[in-house]
């Protein structure tokens, strides 16, 4: 009895359907964007080689990024078109090379220089830039009373040298500035909203193509804000708020890493693989929406910061396969639900990172992330499977006429596949790896690898047409439609 004959008969019989032929909604053609922390950036204080947090930070210095190498380019332009966000815990202490004040000793320097080679960065390979300016107050004596000053003259500086900011936001995760700055930093949410208004106009003033996003809060799994009243700022923000938004964000890690000082779910192994763990950005996702709804009509929702594990995600676990499986899920289920646009931390730096900074080498999610800017387009179907552990989501192809299928097994077994008014199935690419924690995945069997820095789909091998897809993995299954 051949292997394939004997799997068809010991394993689970799956069905998955289509429920309707029109599309849910649709989301952005640069859905699945990255960041770029600005400590990473621009030399401040990063995760790699720190064993613990201070004030939110690694406690390692980090030289700023080289945005000016080629393979790197390459890398990122076989994922756009994107946004790219440059945030993080230290946009609050910049000190911009367009202000007239004096730095203070603790502040990160954001040169001219870096400046630039951001834009040429995002110019060379159609990224569009959202960009975290400073709120810096942190005396509550002070909050309430924000002067633009410094932004008027970044803004102003970069609209002289057409240097595009598609998307601006104020401070980063202002829900959690005690857990950055100290207690007595956190803002209440009428003050930040009247400082927020402040921004806003600022924004439409000097850079009126730009797009104003907030508040960018801090969810945590389990607790969602963490605690009550004093840092569940997000709808009484929103509620009195003067000035509409274009985007209501948030930042959501499903897991916290070893570096973490509080830890509502660890990343293990055991939690990466968590139906229930999953779930969780789904229950929040919905939350905000409503708040969006309810306060700011107008607005899209974005999930402005993802990643595995908070402070630099989890060593040997978020930069290897078993990390994979919550970043497809979350990327399918975040489109289910109508975000315009997913932000995964990070493109470069720390163990979450898409791409190794010290190798430049693709980590695992870098190639989930490949297939689905190749297979997944921007509308969004409904579809359901008979097995809650077989997750699959459903878009239109990049090209006309097709559509493509994901369906992550989360389970340790083959399982045969049934799949129900699809249309005829063309290609089928299926991502697996010798174990769930090998640091390089397959895919149809084949490691993929960059020739001339390029990679196409059709290196890879083609599949036999048996329905049957691998125990742990990620397929994309292309239909005809």
């Amino acid at each position: 009895m051949s292997r394939h004959t004997n799997n068809k008969r010991l394993n689970k019989q799956v069905s998955i359907s289509l429920t309707s032929p029109t599309p849910m909604h649709s989301i952005s053609p640069r859905y699945l964007s990255f960041s770029i922390d600005i400590s990473v950036l621009a030399g401040g204080f990063w995760w790699e080689g720190s064993k613990g947090t201070q004030q939110g930070l690694g406690t390692e210095k980090t030289p700023p990024l080289d945005l000016q190498q080629e393979k790197l380019d390459k890398l990122v332009q076989s994922l756009g078109p994107s946004y790219v966000r440059v945030g993080g815990s230290e946009a609050d202490k910049l000190h911009y090379f367009t202000s007239h004040k004096a730095p203070n000793q603790d502040a990160l320097p954001l040169t001219q220089v870096i400046w630039h080679q951001l834009h040429n960065f995002c110019q060379r390979n159609d990224l569009w830039l959202m960009f975290t300016f400073k709120y810096g107050l942190f005396e509550r004596r002070l909050q309430g009373q924000w002067q633009a000053n410094e932004v008027v003259d970044l803004l102003t500086y970069s609209q002289q040298n057409n240097q595009n900011i598609a998307v601006c936001e104020l401070g980063n995760e202002l829900n959690a500035y005690w857990a950055f700055h100290g207690i007595t930093a956190q803002p209440s949410a009428k003050k930040l909203a009247k400082d927020y208004d402040q921004f806003t106009r600022c924004v439409r003033q000097h850079s009126p193509t730009s797009l104003v996003a907030g508040p960018g809060s801090a969810f945590w799994p389990r607790i969602g804000e963490a605690v009550k009243p004093f840092s569940n700022i997000t709808v009484p923000f929103l509620e009195n708020l003067t000035e509409p938004l274009d985007i209501v964000d948030w930042h959501y890690y499903p897991f916290q890493s070893s570096r973490s000082p509080v830890k509502t779910r660890a990343a293990t192994p055991r939690n990466l693989l968590s139906l229930n763990a999953l779930d969780s950005f789904e229950k929040y996702a919905i939350k905000l929406d409503d708040y969006r709804r309810q306060y700011q009509t107008q607005a899209q929702v974005w999930t402005g910061e993802s990643g595995s594990a908070q402070c630099g995600g989890q060593a040997k676990l978020s930069d290897r396969f078993i990390s994979s499986f919550w970043w497809a899920d979350q990327l399918g289920r975040g489109a289910k639900l109508g975000q315009q646009v997913m932000i995964r931390q990070s493109l470069i730096g720390g163990d979450y990172a898409l791409i190794n900074r010290q190798t430049l080498k693709p980590n695992p999610d870098f190639w989930v992330s490949w297939l689905w800017e190749k297979l997944m387009g921007n509308e969004v179907y409904q579809v359901q499977s008979s097995d809650s552990s077989i997750l699959v989501y459903c878009h239109n192809a990049k090209k006309a006429g097709k559509c493509t299928l994901l369906i992550i097994n989360m389970t340790s077994q083959f399982r045969m596949i049934h799949c129900h008014h699809f249309g005829l199935k063309k290609k089928r690419f299926e991502i697996t790896a010798d174990s769930l924690t090998a640091k390089k995945v397959r895919i149809n069997g084949i490691r993929p690898k960059f020739r001339n820095g390029k990679v196409k789909l059709s290196d890879f091998p083609k599949l036999s047409k048996l329905n049957l897809i691998s125990p742990h993995s990620i397929n994309f299954w292309c239909f005809t439609v």
